[in-house]
């Protein structure tokens, strides 16, 4: 009796111990919990103050990282792929042209939906906001695509290496477009005020600058006219340098909880999501948002131009390597960037200072054509650096006014769709450039002479007449839509302030 008794006892024991090591670690898991939730509260009140006081100049610098890439990416295919094809391969320019236009076609469906598909929600979005996901995932693979524009296998025919063409720079240019129009549609939202937008925007300039350079002046050490293969090597060059900046673009991208509540409230509010066409028709019917895009479709298409001509003018022209002469245009472009400054310190609207800095690119385009020697064509490019760089300060900061009246108006801040259709218009001046080229050089017998006086002259045209023209009509259609002027920016952001936007 005594036995079972002492064994009951001992079996009562031990289940009321294993109940107290149970309660105890209950006790101890909520209080975890509950240290945790402070330190996360904690932290997400240290990021609502920074975002409160403004991003850090690290942050700044950091995103200033994604305009290097940009621009150094854009830059090297922009310059290279219609001369790698036409004069290297040997496909010719009519077939180039065309599947630079099938190309573009493709954009006008391809841009605006991934911007449309990458700002809806998804199981990553409560963690690391909507956009940064896509842009890490999509800046690491865009260096190894870009490598296949300029490597393709050897012995195609030519319907393979038409083939070939269009299709790696359709790929490329969707895995491109999935992390650049994620990038920009930060913008906005993460640099909040006037202040903040001008300095970011300053340090994206002068670190973007260095980008247009690097993508213009690396080829010229690492291509040789004649040699298909080197261009291949300088895609390699610039697949490894992008892995990099990739890397380097992460933390200025990354979204603050403020802005991941934003997004998850307005989500969250909608009792469905808009449709794309509706958001479409919505933005094309802001004339600012209109008059913006349709001024970057020209001005795209006249630096296209302008940037592609060089080589030509290297090779036909002045017969020498064309390094200088993109430095040239590098040293303008920086020494703009406090000059311009100065005058958004005195000047409020960033859209009459963008127009301004429209029309000096348009008439500094006329220098070139009158350029016969090496140095004149350096310190031509020079001068079209200095306009460059106030375009470029200004574009990133004057946009993102045109979005918030966009975003006051509709109430939802889906930055992704319209910066969706600035990419298309983008990449449909690639397009216009495929189709001057093509034109010039089947009117001055370029295939047949390329050094003869009709051909160079073509040459000049398209590096100087063309681009001139486009930028004047664009900045004609600019000022007859544009409506925003500083005060009607300042109102447009204290309602999106109000409304937590």
């Amino acid at each position: 009796m005594m036995r079972r008794y002492a064994i009951l006892s001992n079996g009562n024991g031990q289940r009321a111990s294993d109940r107290s090591w149970r309660e105890a670690a209950r006790a101890y898991t909520m209080l975890a919990i509950a240290v945790d939730k402070r330190r996360r509260e904690g932290e997400d009140r240290v990021e609502a103050t920074r975002e409160r006081t403004g991003a850090t100049t690290g942050v700044m610098l950091s995103y200033g990282a994604g305009k290097f890439l940009a621009e150094f990416l854009t830059g090297g295919f922009a310059a290279l792929a219609f001369k790698f094809y036409e004069t290297e391969l040997g496909l010719g320019a009519g077939l180039v042209a065309f599947a630079v236009v099938l190309y573009s076609a493709w954009n006008a469906v391809n841009d605006p939906l991934i911007g449309f598909l990458t700002a809806r929600p998804t199981r990553l979005s409560r963690r690391w906001g909507r956009r940064f996901p896509w842009i890490v995932a999509g800046s690491l693979a865009s260096g190894p695509l870009f490598l296949l524009v300029f490597a393709p296998p050897a012995g195609l025919s030519r319907a393979a290496l038409f083939a070939w063409f269009l299709v790696a720079i359709c790929l490329y240019d969707a895995l491109y477009s999935t992390w650049e129009l994620n990038y920009q549609s930060v913008f906005p939202d993460r640099f909040r005020t006037a202040g903040e937008r001008s300095r970011a925007a300053g340090i994206g300039t002068a670190v973007g600058t260095l980008g247009i350079a690097a993508g213009a002046i690396v080829p010229t050490f690492l291509i040789r006219y004649g040699d298909a293969a080197s261009y291949a090597l300088n895609g390699l060059v610039f697949a490894a340098a992008s892995t990099v900046l990739a890397l380097l673009l992460a933390p200025g991208v990354r979204e603050t909880p403020a802005m991941v509540a934003r997004f998850l409230g307005q989500e969250a509010a909608r009792a469905k999501a808009p449709s794309f066409v509706r958001q479409l028709a919505g933005a094309l019917r802001c004339r600012d948002f209109a008059a913006f895009m349709l001024l970057y479709f020209f001005y795209q298409s006249a630096t296209l131009s302008m940037t592609a001509s060089i080589h030509y003018i290297g090779d036909y022209v002045v017969g020498r390597n064309t390094t200088m002469i993109f430095a040239g245009m590098l040293a303008g472009a920086l020494a703009a960037v406090p000059v311009w400054l100065a005058l958004g310190r005195l000047v409020r609207s960033r859209q009459t200072l963008l127009a301004a800095a429209a029309a000096a690119l348009a008439l500094l385009c006329l220098p070139l054509w009158f350029a016969r020697s090496y140095d004149q064509f350096v310190a031509a490019m020079f001068a079209w650096g200095l306009a460059f760089g106030g375009f470029w300060l200004m574009m990133t900061p004057a946009l993102a006014d045109v979005i918030d009246g966009v975003v006051a108006r509709t109430g939802a801040r889906d930055d992704g769709v319209y910066l969706g259709f600035r990419a298309f218009f983008g990449r449909l001046a690639y397009a216009v450039q495929a189709l001057v080229f093509w034109a010039v050089h089947r009117a001055t017998g370029f295939a047949a002479d390329p050094r003869s006086a009709a051909a160079t002259a073509g040459i000049r045209a398209h590096t100087a007449l063309i681009p001139a023209a486009l930028l004047a009509v664009g900045v004609a259609l600019f000022l007859i839509l544009n409506t925003l002027d500083a005060d009607k920016a300042a109102a447009n952001r204290a309602e999106l302030e109000r409304r937590g936007l």
